[in-house]
């Protein structure tokens, strides 16, 4: 039975695991603390994978325990997430390396993402991956008209910090 479950985990995160280094590029500025979040998002994904119901998509989900741990992880130096030791599971998951040098027009665009707060981040990811409000709405647990609401006022602040 376990091993059945780590085999579907594997597959899954594999499959989505660039959800998890697009996470890490914009919640953190140096390769250490990108490796450092993308672990943690490994581990707290894998700690509630059996409480994965399938209600919605693995990638929705997977999103919403990723931005959950990075939010968590970096509000507040001080406090710190439980981590579970992976290192006795039988089969390891391979990181790829993130090449961002295709994305060197998007410099600017990150840096002024990493001036918004946790929430605009949230949104401002999600709506670069072309989800829809109603996933949005779902994955950051506010309603459709709120996420439509904070979007337009996030889009906003964005366009005055990329053209003072």
């Amino acid at each position: 039975m376990q091993k059945d479950l780590e085999a579907k985990f594997l597959k899954d995160f594999e499959k989505n695991q660039n959800i998890a280094h697009k996470i890490c590029r914009i919640y953190t500025s140096n390769k250490s603390a990108h490796n450092d979040l993308f672990q943690e998002i490994t581990i707290q994904v894998w700690k509630n994978y059996p409480k994965f119901r399938g209600d919605s998509k693995f990638s929705t989900w997977m999103y919403r325990v990723a931005l959950n741990t990075a939010i968590s992880l970096y509000r507040k130096s001080t406090r710190r997430v439980k981590t579970q030791d992976i290192s006795n599971l039988a089969y390891k998951i391979k990181a790829t390396d993130y090449d961002d040098t295709e994305e060197q027009q998007l410099k600017a665009l990150y840096k002024a993402i990493h001036t918004l707060n946790d929430i605009e981040k949230a949104l401002i990811f999600l709506y670069l991956e072309d989800k829809p409000y109603k996933e949005i709405s779902e994955t950051l647990g506010i309603s459709s008209v709120n996420a439509r609401v904070k979007m337009n006022r996030t889009k906003e602040k964005l366009k005055n910090i990329l053209n003072p």
